[in-house]
């Protein structure tokens, strides 16, 4: 007769990172990671390996101010966090121990907060969205050495309003392969629900708003590239709808720099006004996912 499998339970956490010492989000071996980072950090208060699942992978250079992963754990081992100390709750003493084991990264990696996740809740699977920032500055007298890890620095002027005209013809429900990279047996569909550009008043600085109910590999980077050709007068008004239509990815599909990217918040269905939300939002996005 076989043992039973022990009940788990799904832990959520939410964290920040400057990626610009990382090798992007996914483990490589033998290579600085995020979530190798991360992974190295759990295991050593877990005493065994944990594998997580993020919301959204970021490229090398590309940083986090609002990523979310879950992780599942048995319900002795989130017992065991407060090292048996009854009076503890397992979520802050997990942040706080986590934060240690992480000092390593010099602040590179924090975790905000840790809870017990909803049923249903998957990092990736359930987000109704995801939203980006991508800041540059087109003017030298403007820039300011301080942010440069953080800012695309263009090396001639850009017309906001004709980006954001340029914007606003990929809105919506398209095949954004032109802007993606392909990964096997995924599809390249995507919702984009805002893309626009704001320049600041006092500092002159460019910064692109991006949100859409999940981004393909490249896909934010390859559209802010586009677009800012347009705003340099490099290439014609309506080049970037052109090129989205085209749905072939060549030569011309150029990636702004990783650097100046930034994850900032993940949205998921509130399980308070709906039980079961997060999961048929998650079985939901699974079946879209799939190539047809």
């Amino acid at each position: 007769m076989s043992t039973p499998s022990p009940a788990l339970v799904r832990v959520r956490l939410d964290l920040a990172y400057d990626g610009t010492d990382y090798k992007g989000w996914a483990t490589q071996p033998g290579l600085p990671t995020v979530q190798g980072a991360l992974e190295a950090g759990l295991a050593m208060i877990i005493r065994r390996p944990v594998r997580t699942v993020v919301a959204g992978r970021t490229d090398a250079g590309v940083h986090a101010r609002g990523q979310v992963v879950h992780f599942d754990l048995t319900e002795a081992e989130w017992t065991a966090v407060t090292r048996n100390r009854e009076a503890l709750d397992p979520a802050p003493t997990l942040v706080r121990r986590l934060s240690g084991a992480l000092s390593r990264e010099q602040g590179a990696l924090v975790i905000h907060q840790a809870s017990l996740a909803p049923e249903g809740f998957d990092a990736r699977f359930s987000a109704l969205w995801r939203s980006y920032r991508y800041a540059i500055s087109d003017s030298a007298e403007a820039r300011d050495p301080l942010n440069r890890r953080f800012t695309y620095w263009h090396k001639t002027s850009l017309d906001v309003e004709l980006m954001n005209a340029e914007a606003r013809t990929v809105l919506g429900l398209h095949d954004f392969l032109t802007f993606c990279k392909p990964r096997d047996g995924a599809t390249t569909i995507r919702e984009l629900q805002d893309f626009g550009f704001s320049r600041d008043a006092h500092t002159g600085l460019i910064t692109a708003h991006l949100q859409a109910d999940a981004f393909c590999h490249n896909m934010v980077r390859a559209l802010v590239a586009a677009t800012v050709q347009v705003g340099e007068g490099r290439q014609p008004v309506g080049w970037v709808a052109g090129r989205l239509e085209a749905m072939v990815r060549d030569a011309q599909t150029r990636l702004a720099p990783p650097h100046a990217l930034v994850l900032e918040h993940v949205e998921y269905p509130d399980p308070g006004t709906d039980p079961d939300a997060l999961a048929a939002r998650a079985a939901g996005t699974r079946a879209r996912r799939v190539r047809q």
